[in-house]
């Protein structure tokens, strides 16, 4: 096979045949994946969640991942927080003309090994080459379905006041590793991104506690974004504690040198989670027992007032507002 991808692999003759067989079905086979148009799947009992999501990352390759385990971990996880386990995914790839082969097997391998991780099953998908300059690299494309776990009723817009917010791990990684991979300060500095499948940590919480009401992913707008959205749709407020969030002293100082907030930078491996009170402990200790969970921590609470707006008291016992999020997010992930 060629050492790089060229227009030939996306002309749909001899050199895409060969490209899908030797990378994409090598990687990702299992019974159901197909190289008929579209994939026969079984059918599930009840409700089903349906999810897709576009990843064009820039660079593909970053400290603690790639954009092929960043594709499935990102359709795993909205899976997920809608209380749903993950079954099937499909992919569609839009590869840069040049792009080298091995780089793409190495994205191929890590999907295999995320989906794997998780149990979910990449089933069907597409492969298009762009010309040079048309793509940056690869883009992909992934598509899930899951089956949504009979006690899941989740949903931003049932935050209630006296309810926990809990997130799921340290803050901020995945947008400060994407920054440095970039090297537009030339700062060194050793980040790793946090980019991981968290359908372990719903399935506990959600086995732990009939009283959870929202789980989000904490992605491109990190925690702050989604706190707001639900603020928004629950037409509540967030107080939250600064010296309860977990953030690394690494990203403190990050950030502090370039002023940027940790709760705005993208967490790919993090879950925001809203519970009644009376719940509160017991499902922090499941996340706790779950992969990827160990820093869970409680980091604030829903109240009635003020509405659609977040706080942040600060360690000094003074309570702010934390600024809505608007206008470019820096860095930009995606």
């Amino acid at each position: 096979m060629k050492n790089i991808i060229t227009l030939a692999h996306g002309a749909g003759g001899k050199d895409t045949s060969e490209l899908i067989r030797e990378i994409f079905f090598d990687a990702f086979k299992n019974e159901f994946l197909t190289a008929d148009d579209a994939a026969i799947l079984p059918t599930v009992k009840g409700k089903m969640a349906f999810t897709t999501d576009g990843f064009i990352v820039s660079p593909w390759l970053f400290s603690g991942g790639n954009i092929g385990k960043l594709s499935v971990c990102g359709t795993v996880n909205d899976l997920a927080a809608m209380g749903a386990k993950p079954l099937y995914i499909s992919c569609a790839f839009v590869i840069e003309e040049g792009f080298p082969t091995e780089a793409l097997r190495k994205i191929a391998n890590s999907m295999k090994e995320t989906a794997n991780e998780v149990g979910v099953k990449i089933v069907v998908g597409d492969t298009k080459v762009a010309g040079r300059g048309q793509v940056d690299g690869v883009f992909i494309t992934t598509s899930g379905i899951g089956e949504v776990l009979s006690n899941a009723n989740l949903s931003g817009k049932f935050a209630k006041a006296g309810d926990v917010v809990i997130v799921t791990g340290d803050i901020g990684r995945h947008g400060a590793t994407i920054l440095l991979a970039r090297d537009s300060f030339g700062i060194d500095a050793k980040i790793t991104s946090d980019c991981a499948p968290l359908w372990e940590i719903s399935k506990n919480v959600l086995k732990t506690s009939s009283n959870v009401h929202v789980i989000r992913d904490a992605t491109r707008g990190g925690v702050g974004t989604v706190l707001y959205e639900i603020a928004e749709d629950s037409n509540i407020g967030v107080r939250l504690y600064r010296n309860k969030i977990p953030v690394r002293d690494e990203i403190k100082g990050l950030t502090g040198m370039l002023g940027l907030e940790p709760l705005y930078l993208a967490s790919e491996g993090r879950f925001v989670i809203i519970v009644d009170n009376n719940d509160a402990e017991k499902v922090l200790q499941a996340i706790k027992n779950s992969p990827y969970g160990e820093a869970a921590a409680v980091i604030g609470e829903i109240t009635n007032e003020p509405k659609a707006k977040v706080t942040v008291k600060t360690e000094i016992g003074a309570e702010t507002f934390l600024p809505a999020p608007g206008g470019e997010l820096l860095p930009r992930i995606c």
